[in-house]
């Protein structure tokens, strides 16, 4: 079966020109199976997903796909078109300054007045209720009489069409990166389907990120049944995947990246073909556990330690190249960490500020 498209407005330019986002979808062959979201290029640099979702396009064509599958590449046609010389800016909104993946809506319902409400549905009603109750609330949002930034525009959009889904997939990328995913806690086992090496665990709080904004409100729901002495589950997951690093597209890689995806589809029988999972090593460690290693000095810097390897308490992690001190003790300072840690990701640039958030790292890991 072959993908229909459509497209979504998302905003428009001062010029008053329609920021549309093309929108594939295969319809669900069987109902009660599982739908999806998957959506790319949120960060205007961060391209490596749209070859993802390109190469599960091709590959669905070709496979029985039971439930329905929705795929938004080129999310963010304002961020995607922030450009500098050779290089895409479009990381944060260039009007508000706010990073394009923190304005997602927290809903902050009252969970529990609302559950006593229709504590007497039966559980499918229940879901189609609630779910229904979240995307009435990304559309009063966006029609508030105060109106939205352009950046909540798009990410509530984004977010409305999300709600509608029971697996949701945000295809993001790093900088300089490793291959690594955000997994809820209580859903950590899925991790060992996708073709991803590292897996930060990250508790079920909102932070602004799509995926919290997905799964977050369903959490809440499920923790208040559970209270009520009623078993629901948390029904709909929520995942994102870090694709590497930025400003590049590999498609072998994409192809790779796409199987894990298809292996987790079909394990929840989103699609009939049995795709197995790559057989890798896979890590975990708690958000908690994933630290941030800012520049204790300005300078030129050379990234030493390799991303997605361990590296030992005291072996460098990067110099600091400090030529307006040549020959002094501070020409060239070796950098290291108190600690084991695996290096997930660096900063793009080899010229920094002092306070530039150079690497993030793993800390405490445990196999998954």
């Amino acid at each position: 079966m072959k993908f229909t498209q459509s497209s979504l407005k998302v905003g428009e330019l001062a010029t008053g020109q329609e920021l549309n986002v093309p929108v594939y979808r295969l319809p669900a062959q069987d109902l009660s199976a599982p739908s999806v979201f998957i959506q790319a290029n949120v960060h205007g640099a961060e391209v490596q997903g749209n070859a993802v979702i390109f190469q599960l396009m091709k590959q669905l064509e070709t496979m029985d796909v039971k439930g329905e599958v929705t795929l938004l590449p080129l999310a963010n046609p304002l961020g995607i078109n922030q450009k500098s010389g050779e290089f895409t800016l479009g990381r944060f909104d260039p009007i508000t300054g706010v990073n394009w993946n923190r304005e997602y809506l927290d809903h902050k319902l009252d969970v529990a007045s609302w559950y006593q409400e229709n504590a007497h549905l039966e559980d499918k009603a229940l879901i189609k209720a609630y779910r229904l109750l979240l995307i009435e609330s990304c559309q009063a949002h966006l029609n508030s009489e105060w109106g939205v930034t352009t950046g909540k525009r798009l990410a509530v959009t984004l977010q409305s069409m999300a709600h509608a889904a029971d697996i949701v997939i945000d295809l993001h990328t790093g900088p300089k990166s490793c291959k690594h995913m955000y997994c809820p806690e209580y859903d950590v086992d899925s991790a060992s389907y996708f073709s991803i090496p590292f897996t930060l665990v990250i508790p079920n709080d909102f932070g602004g990120a799509m995926d919290e904004a997905v799964f977050c409100p369903w959490w809440q729901l499920a923790d208040y049944a559970q209270s009520q002495g009623r078993t629901l589950g948390v029904p709909v997951s929520a995942f994102t995947l870090e694709l590497a690093s930025q400003e590049r597209i590999d498609m072998d890689d994409a192809l790779n990246d796409a199987q894990g995806i298809l292996a987790y589809l079909s394990h929840r029988g989103v699609v009939s073909d049995k795709v197995a999972p790559a057989q890798m090593p896979r890590y975990g460690c708690y958000l908690k556990d994933y630290k941030k290693f800012h520049a204790p000095t300005a300078g030129m810097v050379e990234y030493k330690a390799e991303l997605g390897e361990p590296l030992q308490t005291g072996e460098t992690l990067a110099n600091i190249l400090r030529l307006d001190l040549y020959g002094t003790d501070n020409e060239l300072t070796p950098l290291s960490l108190k600690q084991d840690c695996v290096p997930i990701l660096h900063f793009a640039s080899a010229s920094v500020y002092q306070g530039t958030e150079l690497y993030k790292v793993m800390t405490n890991l445990f196999e998954l």
